[in-house]
């Protein structure tokens, strides 16, 4: 016994020699990674890393139950991380994948989205043209078993793991179908999933085409040009172009200069990146003929138009080359790098700042006003600055890109929330399809009366409740006045204000029909129609469209907005 016991002293003074003698390389590796510090610096890093280390070492040697070091490191890193902007981030070598679809659109897999319904996940939406659509699954298909092994408990990200893996293999789905009682087997070969960049072009009008483009992954700027030549191609009458950015995230900054080529000439300078490190500073000019310099544009932008779309928005502003019309957009202006990393993990770590043709800055300068999504928020004075367009107009930083129109994005009611994220508007398509094998073209289907009295029908059988953002706030504060013993004093005063607020499941449904009726034939339509047609259905009642088509439709007006003036009014007209 006493020799096994000085064996394992011995195993474990070599097992700390080793890691103390990793850590040293570490440390001293680190330090001279570090090209840009002080001697002082050097000294306070290698510090900071030794302290690290011991902390770590006699956590893992004493702590009264037993750690898990890898565990440990990752929350270290993610609470490093933190310190720093919101987009500088730890990627594990488990999330490479995750990490490579961000940046390319693409994937090997089946084509479906899917997501949680009880103990199953369900299919929630086929792509057109790959197995999953092609092999005949459904929206509301519940997956219980993937290769013979049951799913039922899984999270959603373990189920779309199972999913994923190498084109040409194959895997095998054990699906439940509303209205069919026995289970449905599915054999189906991966393939490379590639989302589109542009999920939908077409005309609004006989003269002005519309073009959808959702990201900026690989090929965002190709398929943008092909949707246009397409319109170009089919439209005789086509003399303008609304390019819809509202809620696209962004990715790859060059796809942003070359989707502003399309509209902007050769050599002309789209956008500026400025870091710490100098000899990464770099210019991006337009590298190609444009397709159409002169064609009527308006871009429509949201909250949730971010970073690369910010930059097409941005330039074609600074340039006067395009109309904004929408909201003041999310205000990233931080350009990521990714850096490898031991055993294939990766570090996404901001380093630079991008500057359109004005000169300004889209990033938010202040992160402590920020809106619930994570947008530009509250704006001081104090940390606005003024820059001027091409053509002489005032532009703002400050934050994101202030649209040259702007529009009031009207919040949807509770209601309308409550039947989308409760997934009942999901589950009465799912239904209504099961009954009917196709509907009208996407223009004549409508939701006429009888489809929603049934629809209200399947909410009355349905354990459907929730409140009212009036009534969140009421309940929270009966809650303080209790605490604080003040209830009693006012209880009839609250009962009464309780009364008044009280929804009506009957009376919401009833006076927020219209907006719920749109949701409904959104989730209806794509079962028959995809991802092209929930697009198509969605803009059938877009007040931002209409706004565009009102710019669009006086020439003169959309001209003096852009700050053209002139004979250059006449001779830009006479383009149409």
């Amino acid at each position: 016994m006493p020799e096994r016991n000085r064996h394992n002293k011995m195993k474990s003074r070599n097992l700390t020699r080793r890691i103390s003698t990793a850590a040293l390389v570490f440390i001293i590796a680190a330090s001279s990674l570090i090209f840009i510090s002080s001697s002082n610096d050097d000294f306070k890093l290698i510090k900071s890393l030794e302290i690290y280390y011991t902390l770590f070492r006699e956590l893992n040697r004493f702590y009264v139950d037993k750690t898990n070091p890898e565990k440990l490191v990752e929350s270290s890193i993610q609470g490093m991380l933190k310190e720093l902007d919101p987009y500088t981030s730890y990627i594990p070598e488990s999330e490479s994948e995750s990490f490579k679809f961000m940046t390319t659109g693409q994937y090997g897999g089946i084509g479906s989205l899917i997501r949680a319904n009880g103990d199953f996940a369900i299919i929630a939406e086929p792509y057109e043209g790959f197995p999953a659509a092609e092999n005949g699954l459904r929206a509301g298909d519940s997956i219980v078993s993937i290769d013979g092994k049951s799913m039922k408990g899984f999270a959603v990200s373990d189920i779309s793991d199972h999913l994923k893996g190498n084109p040409g293999t194959e895997v095998k789905l054990v699906l439940k179908r509303y209205g069919i009682a026995e289970p449905i087997e599915k054999v189906l070969k991966r393939e490379k999933i590639t989302i589109s960049n542009v999920p939908y072009w077409g005309m609004m009008d006989e003269n002005t085409g519309y073009i959808r483009l959702a990201n900026f992954t690989t090929g965002a700027a190709k398929e943008t040009r092909n949707a246009l030549a397409d319109l170009k191609k089919k439209n005789p009458g086509f003399n303008s172009l609304e390019l819809d950015l509202r809620g696209n995230p962004g990715a790859l900054l060059i796809e942003a200069v070359d989707v502003s080529n399309i509209f902007i000439g050769q050599g002309q300078e789209i956008v500026s990146t400025r870091g710490r490190v100098k000899q990464w500073d770099q210019v991006y000019h337009t590298r190609h003929s444009a397709v159409d310099t002169l064609l009527p544009l308006i871009v429509l932008v949201s909250r949730g138009s971010a970073s690369a779309a910010e930059i097409v928005a941005g330039s074609l502003q600074d340039l006067d080359r395009a109309v904004v019309i929408g909201q003041r957009t999310y205000g990233k202006g931080l350009v990521q790098t990714t850096r490898d990393l031991s055993y294939n993990a990766r570090l996404k770590i901001t380093t630079a700042k991008y500057y359109i043709p004005s000169g300004r800055c889209i990033q938010a300068l202040d992160y402590s006003n920020r809106n619930e999504d994570g947008s530009v928020g509250a704006i001081p004075d104090s940390l606005i600055s003024e820059y001027s367009t091409k053509n002489g107009r005032k532009v703002f930083d400050g934050g994101g890109i202030q649209p040259d129109f702007e529009t009031l994005n009207d919040p949807l009611s509770q209601v309308t929330i409550s039947l989308i994220t409760q997934g009942l508007l999901f589950d009465y398509a799912t239904i209504y399809a099961a009954h009917h094998n196709q509907i009208p073209s996407i223009e004549n289907f409508i939701i006429t009366d009888e489809i929603y009295k049934d629809f209200r029908d399947f909410i009355a059988s349905r354990d459907f409740n929730y409140q009212t953002r009036s009534e969140e706030t009421l309940q929270t504060l009966i809650e303080a006045a209790r605490r604080e013993k003040y209830y009693d004093l006012a209880s009839g005063d609250f009962e009464a204000l309780q009364e008044k607020l009280a929804h009506d499941n009957g009376k919401d449904l009833q006076n927020f029909r219209e907006e719920i009726i749109q949701f409904l034939k959104e989730e209806i339509v794509v079962r028959y129609y995809y991802q092209k047609g929930r697009i198509h259905a969605a803009l059938e009642e877009d007040t931002e469209l209409e706004k565009a088509l009102e710019v669009l439709g006086q020439p003169d007006f959309y001209l003096t907005t852009l700050g053209v003036a002139g004979a250059e009014v006449q001779a830009r007209n006479q383009y149409q």
